[in-house]
C-alpha cells in the first residue's frame, strides 16, 4: 500500500484532501441539525450523524488517532468522515468512512483511507488496520481494495466481510 500524506500538527493531508480532527462544535451542530457554511449540500451523511452523537462518549475518538473530517483541498468544503476506532486491539485498529453523495465517484474515499492507514502505522504498536463490509455494498469494497486492503475473512455479520491492510516492513 503506498501513500502520499503529510502531517502537520493534527492534520493529515494528501493531494487534494485534509484529514482534521472534529471540533466539538461541528460534533454539536451535526448533532443537532445546524447547517455550517463550509458544508457540502449533502453533509452531513447517516455515518456522519452516528458518530457526531458518540463522540462525547468516546474522547479517544476525538484524539490524534481518531476520527476525523474530510475536507477538499480545492473547494474547502466538508464531503465526509473518516475514523480509527481506538485504542487498538492486540495491534489492530479498526477504520471507517463515508463520502457525501455528491463527492463519491472521484476516489476520496480510497485517498482517505490510504492516507489515514498509513498515518495509523505511526501509531506505537500498531501493525494492522481493518475495515468491515456489507457485501451487498460493492462500492466500499472496491475503496478498500484501491486503498490496497485485502479480504481477509468473514465479519461479524451474516452478510460482512473484513479486510485488511498489514504494516509495511521497516527498514
Amino acid at each position: 500500500m503506498s501513500s502520499s500524506f503529510s502531517v502537520t500538527g493534527t492534520d493529515v493531508t494528501t493531494d487534494r484532501l485534509v484529514l482534521r480532527s472534529w471540533t466539538a462544535g461541528e460534533a454539536a451542530a451535526v448533532v443537532d441539525g445546524v447547517r455550517l457554511p463550509h458544508w457540502a449540500e449533502d453533509f452531513p451523511a447517516e455515518g456522519d450523524q452516528v458518530i457526531a452523537g458518540l463522540l462525547a462518549e468516546q474522547p479517544a475518538w476525538l484524539g490524534l488517532y481518531g476520527h476525523r473530517l474530510i475536507t477538499e483541498r480545492d473547494s474547502g468544503l466538508l464531503i465526509g468522515s473518516i475514523g480509527l476506532f481506538w485504542p487498538p486491539s492486540d495491534g489492530t485498529l479498526e477504520i471507517g468512512y463515508g463520502i457525501v453523495a455528491s463527492r463519491r465517484g472521484l476516489g476520496h474515499a480510497s485517498e482517505a483511507t490510504r492516507a489515514l492507514t498509513g498515518f495509523a502505522f505511526t501509531a506505537p504498536g500498531v501493525h494492522m488496520v481493518r475495515a468491515e463490509v456489507e457485501l451487498s455494498n460493492p462500492a466500499s469494497i472496491r475503496v478498500l481494495e484501491k486503498a490496497g486492503f485485502q479480504r481477509s475473512d468473514t465479519g461479524t455479520g451474516q452478510n460482512t466481510v473484513r479486510y485488511g491492510v498489514t504494516a509495511p516492513v521497516r527498514r
